[in-house]
């Protein structure tokens, strides 16, 4: 350590209990002498502090107001959290005496308990809930004509048919329900993370009480290690902190005084209070967190619109054509009636894609297990689609972007004497307790490379710990290496500058001033550090005057991956804002260092809009241009997302605290990163176990990996319906083909069963956010499927047309050679079946690649899963003589026929594709880049604006919602709820979930020590 300067004589240092308050604005006093050698004024250090409000009164006559939620919790009229402390008191029609047994039971009958009611769903109505949407009603629709109306002419219903559906259906609905069952609950941790116990007064006596029993009106009184029970207001504080990081996002425990508001669910720092409950429940700061978790009951996830309009794709194509068969069979060729219904069974099993949920589900199920790899637990498995398609990335500030550990930013100290930064930030951490610390003081003693320095070399003779009135922490020691008495101070500012009075210039004062200013502009809160040397042995003794060495900056730093996690972010086309409850400068500041920006706003801006005269023409506009936004509450963050969810992104959230639960929930993808409160995990949909945002980064690209897969499986899915439906239809009309309909249910499973590998298949992910572009999609599968149809209805009349195969190959069929050629004749039905299932799961390798198919390899597991399936397949065709169904088995030349001629029909799908590309798909993406441009061009905010889905869209859509409000109904009326239910008032929940919370939600930052 550098030597200190001698001492110089000076007027021994005073203490100054009356020091005030640093302002937070206004234009720095400018030091000035009466000319006389008089008193010099003390100067006014704009030191980086929380907004401060006065206290108002309220709006209304107190005398006819109503003890009420309404009239109580209308913020327009009355603020329980603003006005004066006695208005409190005539508003709540109470005292500091506490209330009566009487008044108590009244007031929890109009405000109800101080607790979180959530609806629990009956788990048996849920698995149902699997099975009740357009493609399941269509197979089960299948199941009932081969079980019920398929009876008559003497023969029994279609048992094969109805088993092989109805396992199909189990199936698809047991993984679904297995996967979504586990998914967190929000509401429930929200719930477990209030105070079980408060101090309550009553009938003029404290007692202790369950934390649900207590009402507005109730004094409460709490103390260190304490949750707040209630939001309340403080009635007496004794150097009162209150840690409220998880609610607000506030880097540093709060200080508090009386008249200041205290949020339920917060914890108690340090010293002791008493204070009026002003709200409860779903009314507190905590509950409207609650409230807003999936507040949207009538959301649909965005897979399963994207299943809505694929659904509906097969179901038109199929239906048409059960149509057209209806029309022809019966009408031209007057099939009989179970002849009929065995044809359209053909259309109804084959063409729905009903394992599509269930292939989908279990893409993401392994995806969301390689996430797992990556310390990346997936809590809802469709979030994964969703997350490959995210373009906006909005995360909060305060232990997700930084540490949420403050520290001294070694780069950025000041010295004013002979000591170097290193000397200044040792002295300092003498100056701070080692056990049992506050923030501050662990800050600084973490900054020395080892925590022990604090105390070595040096005999401990006296410490001050800090107090709101001194604001600073002293220290007296005796120096080992010179027997010396020293002592060291640090706290704020203004009041270590007022203790120096040695070497104190004019000079000195100006230069401090101009570093505090800078700083405070920056978001960055300082701390003095002073020193001075004692004579004799006296710890109690003056010394010869304090000398200000230094200027440290506190800051909660960026986590060490989080730049490049950006970066890599941006990379990928998705654009990250930071979202955050801390102060304006801190993000701006916080913003540079991570090269994010400082364009950021405060959250006033989503009440009043832009300033007029500004770039910005819309809020929406704003919203989407701006880096940030400072200040905001769980109502602002809410709002911020569902806005860019507006105007058509897919938004994804992170965050830690309760403060963001709703956001979380709320946004398409909510992550929860490591360390995260309870509350964050439950509404969230991935959940971080290690810390950093680099996982992320990891998940974005798995994602696209398993969006790729679940692409290329859309496409095969629909080409397939395609070629099912179209190729047995027009087989009927023509030659009327009476294809057996189990022998399609055995395709479906085998082709099913091999699909299912794609789960795991080698695919590259893009490098831009990945969209579901359904038109291009349903091109591609019209032109597979019109091309295997051909396939297959060439193959037949060549067959029943010529006697080609007979006189090349010596293969023959069950009526005798120069005899007419029966279409149904149970070999052909063979040759058709193994045919179709071959060609059908060949597609597959088309569909996944994007060049040519054997230029990129597919995974092992799909290659084995495909020889597999058609070995079953050929030994089907080989050894099935089932006559229930139709079918004998063929010799091995009709099998070598068929492998050869699907090889020849294979070969030139690469064609197919490649002309489709240079075609239609060439049509359709200029088509839509034309679209998007005239949009843009359209609106004077050049943001183009969402469409308005319409209300048969949204029903149609939520009918593939996995929890379906009939289905609620449901559990009501039959009795299966489970006992009563408590539901949250509706207005209640519509004001804190609609643009109205961005009025009133500004007024939630009114108490003095907003974060600093």
């Amino acid at each position: 350590m550098s030597e200190p300067v001698a001492k110089e004589a000076g007027p021994p240092p005073t203490d100054h209990p009356e020091v005030t308050e640093e302002k937070v604005s206004g234009d720095p006093a400018a030091a000035a002498n009466n000319g006389n050698g008089g008193e010099k004024k003390k100067r006014e250090y704009k030191e980086f502090e929380g907004e401060t409000h006065e206290a108002t009164h309220a709006k209304v006559d107190m005398n006819t107001i109503e003890l009420k939620a309404e009239d109580l919790y209308d913020k327009e009229k009355v603020d329980l959290e603003r006005v004066d402390l006695n208005d409190v008191f005539t508003l709540l029609q109470a005292t500091e005496a506490g209330l009566t047994t009487d008044q108590v039971t009244e007031r929890l009958t109009i405000f109800g308990p101080n607790k979180l009611e959530s609806e629990e769903q009956n788990v048996f109505l849920q698995f149902l809930s699997f099975m009740w949407n357009p493609l399941s009603w269509v197979m089960e629709a299948a199941a009932i004509v081969a079980i019920a109306l398929s009876n008559g002419e003497g023969r029994a219903p279609d048992w094969p048919d109805f088993v092989g559906i109805v396992l199909l259906l189990l199936v698809n609905s047991s993984i679904g329900f297995y996967e979504e069952h586990n998914a967190g609950n929000a509401v429930k941790a929200l719930m477990d993370s209030l105070a079980p116990k408060a101090k309550v007064k009553r009938d003029g006596n404290w007692s202790e009480i369950e934390s649900s029993d207590l009402v507005p009106g109730d004094m409460v009184s709490f103390k260190i290690g304490d949750i707040v029970p209630a939001d309340c207001r403080l009635t007496e504080a004794i150097n009162v902190s209150i840690d409220q990081a998880a609610l607000t996002g506030e880097s540093l425990p709060q200080s508090k005084k009386t008249g200041d508001q205290c949020f339920s669910g917060s914890t108690c720092k340090q010293g002791e209070a008493e204070g009026v409950v002003i709200s409860t429940g779903p009314n507190t700061f905590f509950g409207r967190a609650a409230s807003l978790v999936g507040a949207d009951d009538d959301s649909t996830g965005h897979l399963q619109k994207i299943l809505a309009q694929i659904g509906s794709f097969c179901l038109v194509v199929i239906g048409l054509f059960v149509i057209l068969e209806i029309c022809v069979l019966y009408g031209k060729f007057h099939y009989s009636y179970r002849r009929g219904l065995d044809n359209i069974l053909v259309l109804l099993i084959g063409g729905i894609p009903i394992a599509m949920p269930t292939v989908l589900s279990v893409t993401l199920a392994v995806g969301a297990q390689q996430l797992a790899k990556y310390k990346a637990i997936v809590t809802r498995i469709t979030a994964i689609e969703e997350l490959a398609g995210v373009t906006i990335l909005c995360s909060d500030k305060t232990g997700t972007l930084t540490t949420n550990k403050l520290t001294i930013d070694k780069n950025l100290v000041r010295t004013y004497g002979p000591f170097s930064a290193d000397d200044v930030i040792l002295l300092a951490a003498y100056a701070s307790r080692t056990e049992n610390q506050d923030a501050i003081d662990g800050c600084v003693v973490g900054t020395l490379e080892d925590p022990k320095k604090a105390r070595e070399g040096i005999k401990l003779l006296q410490f001050k710990p800090f107090d709101p009135v001194s604001k600073r922490t002293e220290i007296t020691y005796r120096e080992e290496a010179s027997g010396k008495l020293k002592r060291v101070t640090k706290g704020m500012t203004g009041a270590i500058i007022e203790l120096c009075t040695r070497n104190k210039t004019e000079e000195l004062e100006n230069k401090l001033e101009h570093d505090v200013e800078e700083y405070a502009n920056r978001g960055l809160r300082t701390l003095a550090v002073a020193y001075e040397e004692l004579d004799g042995d006296d710890p109690e003794a003056d010394g010869n005057g304090f000398e200000l060495i230094g200027l440290l900056t506190i800051f909660d730093p960026p986590r060490a991956d989080t730049k490049e996690t950006i970066d890599n972010a941006l990379a990928l086309g998705v654009k990250v804002k930071m979202v955050t409850g801390d102060q304006l400068a801190i993000a701006k500041e916080t913003g540079r260092r991570l090269g994010l920006g400082d364009h950021m706003y405060p959250a006033k801006v989503l009440k009043e809009g832009p300033p007029p005269g500004g770039k910005h023409m819309s809020l929406e506009e704003m919203i989407l241009d701006a880096d940030g936004f400072a200040g905001v509450f769980p109502e602002h963050k809410y709002e911020i997302v569902k806005t860019l969810q507006g105007l058509g992104h897919l938004c994804a959230m992170t965050g830690d605290g309760a403060n963001d639960a709703p956001a979380l929930s709320k946004a398409n993808v909510g992550i929860a990163v490591e360390g995260a409160t309870d509350a964050a995990r439950g509404a969230a949909d991935i959940v971080l176990t290690e810390p950093g945002l680099s996982t992320i980064v990891h998940a974005i690209r798995q994602s696209r990996v398993i969006f790729q897969r679940m692409r290329n499986y859309s496409i095969y899915a629909c080409a397939v319906t395609i070629r099912i439906v179209v190729c047995f239809a027009i087989l009927a009309f023509v030659y009327q083909f009476d294809f057996p309909s189990f022998m399609i249910l055995i395709i479906a499973l085998l082709n099913d069963g091999t699909i299912m590998t794609l789960s795991v298949d080698r695919v590259l992910p893009s490098n831009t956010p990945d969209s579901w572009d359904l038109t291009e999609i349903f091109a591609y599968a019209i032109a597979y499927g019109l091309y295997l149809t051909v396939s297959t209805i060439a193959l037949l009349v060549i067959i029943l047309e010529t006697d080609f195969f007979e006189d090349k190959f010596g293969v023959g069929l069950s009526t005798a050679r120069g005899e007419a050629k029966d279409p149904n004749d149970p070999i052909i039905h063979m040759v058709i079946y193994l045919q179709v299932a071959i060609i059908s799961q060949a597609l597959i390798f088309v569909t996944r690649s994007h060049g040519f198919f054997f230029m990129e390899r597919p995974s092992w597991a799909l290659l084995i899963a495909f020889c597999i399936a058609q070995l079953i397949s050929s030994i089907i065709a080989a050894y099935g003589n089932w006559p229930f169904t139709y079918i004998t088995g063929i010799s091995g030349a009709w099998i070598g026929i068929v492998w050869v001629w699907n090889i020849i029909w294979f070969l030139p799908l690469d064609g197919v594709k490649f002309a489709m590309k240079a075609t239609v798909i060439k049509y359709l993406r200029q088509r839509h880049e034309q679209q998007l441009k005239s949009e843009v061009k359209s609106q004077s905010t050049g943001v183009p604006i969402a469409r308005t889905t319409s209300r048969v869209g949204s029903i149609h859509e939520s009918l593939y919602s996995n929890r379906v409000s009939f289905i609620k109904r449901a559990a009501r009326t039959v009795g299966f709820s489970g006992g009563k239910k408590v539901h949250m008032n509706q207005g209640e929940l519509k004001r804190f979930a609609s643009i109205q919370a961005a009025h009133t939600g500004q007024t939630l930052a009114r108490h003095s020590s907003r974060p600093q």
